[in-house]
């Protein structure tokens, strides 16, 4: 039986999203998609004293390079449309800089490859 005065880490630590996103819910030009690239921006860390927690954590988490928003609700264990709420109010406020992430390559044509094979196979033997 587990003691009145302890609690399990993650109920010790639960906020409920409403709280976090002051009530609000996404915004109807959702930007950001699961693979959209986010890193914080050069200046955040001038003006973060003004962010809740949860704000700064992402930016924090942001600072070392390029996520996707996956990733980021992945590492603050917060569900992903929470994620996107924090992250517009971020990027509307200069803080963060997305990014498309990569198109998906394209399959080459296998005959081609086969001739440049062929060409460099005769050529330098």
């Amino acid at each position: 039986m587990i003691d009145p005065g302890e609690q399990e880490p993650e109920a010790a630590e639960l906020v409920r999203p409403y709280v976090i996103t002051d009530g609000r819910v996404l915004p109807e030009d959702d930007r950001f998609s699961l693979i959209t690239l986010v890193t914080a921006s050069a200046d955040h860390e001038q003006r973060m004293a003004r962010l809740s927690p949860e704000k700064r954590a992402v930016l924090e988490l942001c600072g070392g390079g390029y996520l996707s928003v996956a990733e980021i609700a992945g590492h603050m264990r917060l569900p992903v449309g929470v994620v996107k709420i924090l992250l517009s109010d971020l990027a509307d406020g200069g803080y963060l800089v997305t990014r498309a992430p990569a198109p998906r390559a394209t399959l080459v044509d296998r005959q081609l490859l086969q001739e440049v094979l062929d060409g460099l196979q005769a050529r330098f033997g």
